[in-house]
């Protein structure tokens, strides 16, 4: 009887270093695949192109595979134990970063029974930057990004959305990313926001839509010309509903993956003002007919529209909230966002376990704007799906840029200022194709 190899595999582009890894597999035994499933892999990357039945069936055509199974996480110890393969085969560059705490797992669990852990040089002439930066120019269609937010919401406990107003925003928002050493996962954020606040105020122009959207879609391009993932667009009220059918189809066309209405009228009036000014709620009857006219209006199933209810900003309550949340499900709505300016989050808190008892399934998005001192997890136990961090980044650059410009005037030159910017080297190297 032959002896048994496992090898883990997640990729939906297969280069020469998997090849040699596989080859050096069947030198030892009959090659087992542990295709990530693409939970798994969401887990810690991007979501895959293709998904798992199709990876399956590209594994099993390759030569020397004598089978293909599911590997439901990171951790190999649920399949090495049902399997108790002989030999697991890796690339030598986990020995050292996030993933040593895997391997260290993988060779803890093989000694159960005597298995052993071979590791293959690292395929050299194998860039796998370059070759992800070529997958992501490939891929990046306005079909295939359109589809991704969908994806997600699918495959994720939870989202993690970072707002996004310009290119150079977008590509924070796109390259970010920490590594946890304990768990040997690399997080980073799922999608980006398009914030009608952020992107009036990085024109120096007040949020009450006065923005319009030709000028908006300018913003939206700038930002896909440079990055892969997702975005969420603000849609303020969405306008009238005979403008808002023909405004979701050309988002839906640019590869836009969902719109947020509020269900509000009038001149538009910040919601974290509350009810320090006046905020006028709409009909949900006249709100749930736009909702139903955009949906109408869609040529595909992954664009999505979602209901900000404004209830709680208004002062309406709870109950209002809940009555208006099924009209605009019964509507047609993919999901509902909830926003509130108290910042203890118990608004939030109850509504979500009110809406949970009736809808499992359907997404919630917050903006824990006012009550950040919540982690994601936090909210995500409370019932939310989406997470939007809205405004983050604009805030930050604004104090960062005025104390550099006040040094500057404080000391008549620029020297004392340097502490506070990045070099022009790294400017230059910054944005890919720059140097």
């Amino acid at each position: 009887m032959n002896k048994k190899v496992y090898i883990a595999m997640s990729a939906d582009f297969i280069h020469k270093g998997h090849i040699n890894i596989i080859e050096k597999g069947a030198e030892y035994g009959d090659v087992v695949i542990g295709l990530l499933t693409d939970e798994a892999i969401a887990t810690y990357k991007r979501v895959p192109l293709l998904d798992w039945e199709s990876r399956k069936r590209i594994f099993e055509n390759i030569k020397n595979v004598t089978e293909v199974v599911k590997q439901e996480t990171l951790d190999y110890t649920d399949n090495l134990l049902k399997l108790k393969p002989d030999y697991v085969i890796h690339g030598d560059d986990w020995q050292k970063g996030i993933q040593s705490v895997i391997r260290q797992k993988v060779i803890d669990t093989l000694n159960g029974w005597g298995g052993k852990l071979i590791e293959v040089p690292y395929t050299k002439d194998v860039n796998c930057t370059d070759l992800e930066q070529q997958y992501r120019l490939i891929t990046n269609t306005p079909d295939v990004r359109r589809s991704k937010l969908k994806k997600l919401v699918t495959l994720k406990p939870y989202i993690s959305v970072m707002e996004a107003s310009n290119g150079l925003t977008g590509l924070i928002v796109e390259n970010a990313n920490v590594e946890n050493s304990e768990t040997g996962m690399r997080k980073e954020f799922d999608a980006m926001w398009v914030s009608s606040l952020c992107d009036s105020t990085f024109k120096g122009k007040p949020d009450i839509e006065l923005v319009d959207l030709t000028s908006r879609i300018n913003t939206i391009n700038e930002i896909m010309e440079v990055t892969t993932k997702p975005i969420i667009l603000d849609g303020d009220t969405g306008g009238k509903i005979e403008h808002f059918t023909y405004n979701v189809r050309t988002l839906e066309r640019l590869g836009v993956s969902a719109i947020i209405i509020e269900d509000k009228t009038g001149l538009k009036k910040n919601s974290l003002f509350g009810t320090e000014v006046k905020q006028t709620l709409d009909d949900p009857e006249n709100f749930a007919s736009k909702i139903r006219a955009g949906k109408q209006a869609l040529a595909t199933r992954d664009f999505m529209i979602f209901a900000r209810l404004e209830s709680l900003i208004a002062g309406m309550g709870i109950e209002d909230a809940l009555m208006r949340a099924k009209k605009y499900i019964e509507a047609g709505a993919d999901g509902i966002m909830i926003h509130s300016k108290e910042k203890d989050g118990s608004e939030i808190k109850e509504f979500l376990s009110e809406f949970r008892k009736k809808y499992k399934d359907i997404p919630v998005i917050v903006v824990p704007t006012s009550y950040n001192q919540f982690t994601e997890k936090e909210l995500h136990e409370w019932g939310a799906n989406i997470i939007i961090h809205a405004n983050h980044l604009l805030r930050s650059a604004y104090p960062a840029m005025m104390k550099t410009a006040k040094s500057i005037l404080e000391n008549g030159r620029s020297k004392e200022a340097d502490e506070y910017c990045m070099s022009i080297k790294e400017i230059l190297t910054l944005i890919p194709g720059g140097k």
